[in-house]
């Protein structure tokens, strides 16, 4: 195998590491993360039980099986994007200082 093919390879292999989500997958997540919050079964009163992000790992791969989307760092650093997306959304809307915004 050349140096090149190897490469390639090697870059489709890891592709999920520093990968980009694509609009299905991020749909998906959120669709899965509204079904364990509303099941009960992982949800807490101060957010997620232990072992939710296993189980968001096994509900994607059954709809996306080729993405390749593990708990550990996938899951864990797109959630980390959303709550910080929000909560700059939030802010604007109903936070103090907004000038009447919301």
């Amino acid at each position: 195998m050349s140096v090149f093919s190897q490469s390639i390879a090697s870059s489709q292999n890891s592709r999920r590491t520093k990968g980009k989500w694509v609009l299905k997958e991020d749909v998906a997540l959120v669709v899965y993360m509204v079904d364990l919050n509303n099941v009960g079964t992982y949800n807490a009163d101060t957010g997620f039980k232990v072992d939710y992000l296993n189980e968001l790992e096994r509900m994607l791969e059954k709809v996306l099986p080729h993405a390749m989307l593990k708990a550990k760092p996938n899951l864990v650093s797109r959630i980390r994007i959303f709550k910080r997306d929000w909560a700059i959304v939030y802010d604007m809307l109903s936070g103090k200082d907004n000038s009447d915004f919301g």
